[in-house]
Order: C-alpha cells, then sequence, then structure tokens
C-alpha cells in the first residue's frame, strides 16, 4: 500500500481552464469518499483528493487543479501516460441521517462530488452547492444536473446561479429544507462560516481538510493541527463539527512547509 503503483492514464476529462479529472484503472472496492491519494510524477509526490469511484468498472479519479510546477507537470500527460499512485489514505466521509446537504467550493468539489454519488447509490437524498468564484471555475454541475440530485450552482461574481457565498445561499436552503448532515470541502474560509451555520442550526457536519503533507502516512508529522496534535493525513483529512471545535488553528492560520503560519 505505501509502495507506489505505475499506473497508466486511462481517461482524461477537461472540466475546467484549471482543472483535469484523470481516471485510472484502480481496484476501488475499499476506497471511501474523503480519501486521498498520493500522486507522483517520478519527480515530486503531492497529496489529491479523490473525486470519482466505480467499483463496477475499478475505476478511480482525481481531479487536479493546474496552480503550481507538479499539477502544471500533470495537467501535461496524456491517455497511456503513467503517474505513480499510493493509497487511498486518511479518514473519509461518514454515511449519516437520510437528508444531506453537500457544499464544494473550486476543486474542493473533488471529494464532494464522489460522496455524492455514494451517497445516491445508498438511495439517501443528498442537495448539492457548487461554488466557485465564476461561472467558468464551476465543477461537475453538468453531471449534477444529470442526475435526480438538486444541484445548486454559486458563483462570487453573480456569472451563474446564486450571486454571492455558499453561506449565503445555505442559509436561504436551511429556511426552506432541513438537513440531518452537513459535509464540506473547499476554502477553509468558506468552512469556517459552514461550521457556524451549522453550530447556529445545529446539524451535525463533516469538514475535509487540506494541509500540507510530506508522507500521507502520519509519520513526518508534517501536517499535525493546533492544539489538538491530529495528523490530517491519518486522523483526517474528514473530521466531524465536534473534532472541529478542538482544532484552534482551523479558519485562523495553515502551516508552510517550514512550519510558518499563515493566516487565512
Amino acid at each position: 500500500m505505501h509502495i507506489p503503483k505505475t499506473v497508466a492514464i486511462k481517461r482524461i476529462i477537461k472540466e475546467t481552464e484549471t482543472v483535469k479529472t484523470f481516471i485510472f484503472d484502480f481496484h476501488s472496492d475499499n476506497v471511501i469518499p474523503g480519501q486521498f491519494m498520493m500522486v507522483w510524477n517520478f519527480e515530486d509526490e503531492k497529496p489529491m483528493s479523490i473525486s470519482l469511484i466505480d467499483p463496477e468498472k475499478n475505476e478511480i479519479g482525481i481531479s487536479i487543479k493546474k496552480v503550481g510546477p507538479f499539477t502544471e507537470a500533470v495537467h501535461s500527460l496524456k491517455v497511456g501516460d503513467k503517474l505513480g499512485l499510493r493509497g487511498p489514505y486518511g479518514h473519509g466521509f461518514e454515511l449519516k441521517g437520510s437528508k444531506i446537504l453537500a457544499v464544494g467550493g473550486g476543486v474542493g468539489m473533488a471529494p464532494v462530488a464522489a460522496f455524492v454519488e455514494y451517497a445516491r447509490n445508498k438511495n439517501v437524498n443528498v442537495d448539492v452547492i457548487s461554488a466557485a468564484a465564476t461561472k467558468e471555475e464551476l465543477l461537475f454541475m453538468d453531471k449534477l444536473k444529470s442526475t435526480d440530485i438538486t444541484a445548486y450552482a454559486c458563483t462570487d461574481d453573480g456569472s451563474f446561479g446564486f450571486y454571492g457565498f455558499p453561506t449565503q445561499l445555505m442559509e436561504e436552503i436551511l429556511q426552506e429544507t432541513d438537513y440531518d448532515m452537513i459535509v464540506t470541502c473547499g476554502p477553509e474560509i468558506m468552512m469556517k462560516g459552514i461550521f457556524e451555520i451549522a453550530e447556529k442550526h445545529k446539524i451535525a457536519a463533516q469538514f475535509s481538510l487540506e494541509r500540507y503533507m510530506k508522507c500521507g502516512i502520519g509519520l513526518c508529522g508534517q501536517c499535525c493541527v493546533d492544539d489538538i496534535g491530529w495528523r490530517v493525513c491519518v486522523e483526517g483529512p474528514v473530521f466531524s463539527i465536534d473534532d472541529i471545535r478542538l482544532i484552534s488553528e482551523f479558519g485562523n492560520y495553515k502551516r508552510d512547509a517550514s512550519g510558518i503560519k499563515h493566516n487565512i
């Protein structure tokens, strides 16, 4: 499990100008939405969320946003090119309740999309908010609207769907609909707002956190969070709302590769 498996890229889906989904043949029976893979391009290795899980076809998909040298190198690859994958790692989402609101911001829609499909296959009712800065960066809306799922689009600039932030849209939705659970992944400032809304409405929630990782298996301690010391790669990346209350840095700061704090 901890040795990268070299796999060929089976398909590539261009989601937006900056996001591509890479699909691989991979035994996926035991993959849980919210888990991640360590992706190796034979020079460097990064953690990436799983956005598609298909046990029938034994496929997984990883949606990657082009943000730097590593992701630019991966984006340049073609079908048939190879990457190293190890995992899956981490604690994923738990399916609880019969009515769930899933909120994804930007490329944070990746693990949310995998969770939504999993919940739908379990006959759980899920509504989805896909949020982005602008229409061109919205993820998976066409795929969601091709199903019986209620999907809301939300853009910061009002170019498509709800004009404003997903937290504002959530408040409107919660006036009309009750939910047993909220699941979310995206910018931490967004998730902090969702945490506050969930607390106010007394709704259970799960949050997928992102931190700088090196090993992915809990050995290096790079992704430990203050003050509780949990490793995001092992105890997370998905944490319950009860866990989030104990993570003092949540919504406030993150540490870079050298451990220096940077405000969110």
